[in-house]
Formats: C-alpha cells, sequence, structure tokens
C-alpha cells in the first residue's frame, strides 16, 4: 500500500511540474514558460553551456549563427554573434550593429518577453519598439582604470541599455527618467527588477553614478552562480 501511495505522489508530482516547468530543473527553458525557482538555474546553465544557450535560442525563433572568433588575451571573444533577440520581438537596437555573446542574446529575449514588454504595455499604455544603447565590447578593465578586474565588456559579454522609444515616439532615457514623472520611473525600475532573472549582473543608477545614465546587463559566470541586481 505505501509503494503504491508513494507512486502515486511521483505522478502526481510529474505531472505537476509539466505544467509548471518553472520549477522542474530538468526541463527546457522555453519563452513561454513561468518563472519559477527552477528558471536562474537554467540561465546559469545558459552562461556557461553554448549548446544549450544555442537551443534556447532555436526554441524561441532567433537566429543562432556564430560569428569567427577574434581578439586575443584577456580581450580575445570566441563567442560571438550579432544581436537577433530584438529583431525576433519586432524591436529594433540603436546603434544596430551590436555583437555579444549567446548568453546575453538569450537574456534579452526573456527580458523583452517576460519585463520589457509588458512593462511597457501595464504602465505607459504602449510597445516598445527600439532600444538605444552605449555598446556591448570594449577591451577594458571595471572603471577604465589600469588594474583590477577586467570588465566584462571586454569581451562582448554585456551591454548598456540608455533609452527605449515607444509605438507612440515617446522616449524613456535612464538618466532623465529614472527619477522623473511616475510613470517613467516605475517603468524603469520595473525592467531593471525584471532584467533579474535572465542576467547575471543588472546595475542600475541606483548602484553608482557611474550608472546614471543606463542600465548594465551582463552574464558574469561566477562561482555557486550568485547575481548581482543594483
Amino acid at each position: 500500500m505505501a509503494a503504491l501511495l508513494l507512486a502515486c505522489v511521483l505522478l502526481a508530482g510529474r505531472g505537476w511540474l509539466r505544467e509548471h516547468p518553472g520549477y522542474d530543473p530538468w526541463a527546457p527553458l522555453t519563452l513561454d514558460e513561468k518563472p519559477g525557482w527552477a528558471t536562474p538555474r537554467k540561465f546559469m546553465a545558459v552562461r556557461t553551456d553554448r549548446a544549450m544557450c544555442r537551443g534556447f535560442l532555436e526554441r524561441s525563433g532567433i537566429d543562432v549563427t556564430a560569428l569567427p572568433p577574434t581578439g586575443s588575451g584577456t580581450c580575445r571573444r570566441d563567442d560571438r554573434k550579432r544581436l537577433a533577440a530584438l529583431q525576433a520581438f519586432d524591436v529594433s537596437l540603436s546603434p544596430p550593429s551590436a555583437e555579444a555573446t549567446c548568453a546575453v542574446d538569450a537574456g534579452l529575449a526573456w527580458w523583452l518577453r517576460k519585463g520589457v514588454q509588458p512593462q511597457a504595455e501595464a504602465i505607459l499604455g504602449a510597445r516598445i519598439v527600439r532600444i538605444e544603447q552605449l555598446g556591448t565590447y570594449n577591451c577594458r578593465r571595471i572603471g577604465n582604470g589600469d588594474s583590477g578586474s577586467w570588465s566584462e565588456h571586454a569581451t562582448g559579454n554585456a551591454i548598456d541599455v540608455s533609452a527605449f522609444i515607444l509605438a507612440d515616439g515617446r522616449r524613456i532615457g535612464v538618466r532623465r527618467g529614472w527619477k522623473g514623472s511616475v510613470e517613467e520611473s516605475a517603468f524603469l525600475h520595473a525592467v531593471r527588477d525584471s532584467a533579474c532573472t535572465a542576467f547575471a549582473t543588472v546595475l542600475s543608477p541606483d548602484y553608482n553614478a557611474a550608472h546614471a545614465d543606463h542600465l548594465h546587463l551582463d552574464q558574469a559566470i561566477r562561482s555557486g552562480g550568485w547575481r548581482a541586481c543594483r
């Protein structure tokens, strides 16, 4: 009887996990997944496993074409692709010629689908049609110093987002909007928070003055997979 009861519990558990893949660490990550405790763990795997990252992009209908490696030393980029997530959601990027890692593209796809567009429609009453960015690749150390840790920008594993353009023409810039109108501030804080599921690091104007005009998003690989969201 105990064995039968256990079998029933296991079957019920499997059925529940199929309906709630965000809590199933073995279910492949998809854009249709409602976030659960397992979702951040899946993104941790996406950061470290390019095949898993490409699989997520393919399931999301996003181009996975890799570009040849370039650079050398600390700034060598052997994981390089044109950012395609935005085009898949009918959002343009300005400037348009941005390259980053597969993991950054995957993070952008999730962020757009789960955070940016839903928050724009709910708070601002319009969809985002363009995102302005300050760059993805820059062979430098954190803080632009001569010593210290290298920035994730050094390998194209980051993107700095400075503004969002709405379908009705409004521009929501991070510098002016962070402490601007109630709606603009609420939107920017909401998209900052929503990025924390898909990215390893999210830094905003709340972090320091160097980030007063943008949201820094990167996919740093850290021991234990811990994330920073500030």
